[in-house]
């Protein structure tokens, strides 16, 4: 394949345009409706991996946060387009409006197989690392401009995957199974901000939202429509706002914020349902909901997959981000289908406490393990754990390369020196004779 990431980036879109119409005509066949169910999860596993990574190796640095945040806005659009498919087929009778709504949603993955195969690059880190160095220089001349020096950053990409496969082959599967403190700690951070963007319940409140309004006495089912399309565009906007703020405020600031106010949001959520009883307010559960929906979306939501994106090494990056992503997706499923059971156990109250406490706890683990990430290039990253956790085998590997840079420049100048001397030498001989 001469586009590997193209041919990667279709395989969560071919399971809609195949199989979405068929289970559109043929509703009654449920097993083709779990097939298809069961495909699209698959699709979806590997976009959640592949999008992240693939914006973070074609941003600059300066940009990364702001860039791979878009991969967040997508899915917000989606989620958005989802609430006011509800509201779009009101009119419809239910078995009629779930086979449109299923349908329709073949189209973006259409129009994104052909924006895949005839817009996008391939990422020129993976370029790099097949030895096509022309090939990335291209690609990287088209994304930074004709006046940007992408040579030294072509360079910068080689010499990083060096230092990392030579870590690699001093432990081989080791980086992962008995990681060194470098890659332990980047480990802990990307796939522990994974799950932790999960463990805070955005799914389980997600997928429940109706029921949960119609437990606070929101049961006419247009209001409802409404309620969510409103929800949906607050997390649109705020992706705009993370877009900002995770470039200009910095990772930590923006986690920690994030995290304060989705714990007040479950809080004033679980004491209007405890001090209101079976009459709690309505408004102020959509008020509630709300700031926690436009906390998530400012911090979590989008840092969660930014985060992994960009601290996993080259060397790695494939099998980390896919175990990052497996554990997001197996978090996601726990909590999303222990949902009603908890709640009947504990209420609806209880469960709330129970993310606000959770909420709590990352926030304290994030503020001990998760280093500032902005403005550092995805070839510094290896180093720069190294340097925070005092990995020896990485600084050693960092420093003999930085040894043989040295002697390399020096006998460089040597024999520029030499040359030129030789050309005074002949000049001078020119000059007697």
């Amino acid at each position: 394949t001469t586009n590997p990431t193209a041919a990667t980036l279709k395989v969560p879109l071919l399971p809609y345009a195949s199989l979405m119409y068929p289970e559109a005509r043929l509703p009654t066949m449920a097993n083709r409706l779990m097939l298809g169910r069961v495909l699209v999860g698959i699709g979806v596993g590997f976009g959640l991996a592949i999008d992240p990574l693939y914006i973070s190796e074609l941003s600059p640095p300066e940009h990364r946060g702001r860039l791979v945040t878009w991969s967040e806005f997508s899915i917000n659009v989606g989620i958005l387009l989802g609430f006011s498919s509800s509201l779009a087929f009101y009119g419809l009778e239910p078995d009629a409006a779930w086979r449109l709504m299923v349908g329709l949603g073949a189209l973006l993955p259409i129009v994104m197989i052909v924006l895949v195969v005839c817009v996008m690059p391939e990422s020129p880190r993976w370029l790099v690392s097949k030895g096509r160095n022309e090939e990335a220089v291209s690609v990287l001349q088209r994304l930074y401009g004709p006046d940007y020096n992408v040579t030294e950053l072509t360079e910068a990409i080689h010499e990083s995957l060096q230092k990392e496969q030579e870590a690699e082959r001093t432990m081989g599967w080791g980086i992962l199974l008995y990681p060194t403190p470098a890659y332990k700690r980047i480990l802990l951070v990307g796939v522990g901000v994974a799950a932790s963007q999960q463990i805070v319940g955005i799914d389980s409140i997600q997928y429940f939202l109706s029921y949960i309004l119609e437990q606070s006495g929101v049961t006419d089912r247009k209001m409802q429509g409404l309620v969510l399309i409103m929800f949906g565009l607050l997390k649109v906007v705020m992706v705009f706002v993370a877009a900002n703020l995770l470039d200009s405020k910095g990772r930590r600031p923006v986690f920690f914020l994030s995290l304060i106010v989705i714990f007040l949001s479950l809080i004033m959520l679980a004491i209007n349902f405890v001090v209101g009883g079976e009459n709690h307010s309505s408004s102020f559960t959509i008020f509630c909901l709300a700031l926690y929906l436009a906390a998530f979306g400012v911090g979590m939501g989008p840092g969660a997959w930014l985060i992994p994106s960009e601290v996993f090494p080259l060397s790695i990056r494939a099998k980390a981000m896919s175990l990052a992503t497996f554990v997001n997706r197996f978090v996601a499923t726990i909590m999303a289908s222990t949902v009603l059971s908890l709640t009947k156990v504990i209420s609806w109250a209880g469960y709330f406490v129970g993310l606000a406490t959770v909420a709590v706890i990352i926030l304290v683990l994030m503020y001990l393990y998760l280093p500032e990430t902005s403005g550092k290039s995805l070839e510094e990253m290896t180093v720069y754990f190294a340097q925070i956790t005092g990995d020896a085998s990485v600084l050693e590997v960092e420093e003999a390369h930085v040894a043989a840079k040295t002697i390399e420049l020096s006998e460089e100048g040597g024999r520029r020196g030499g040359g030129e001397e030789e050309d005074d030498d002949s000049a001078s001989g020119g000059v007697l004779s």
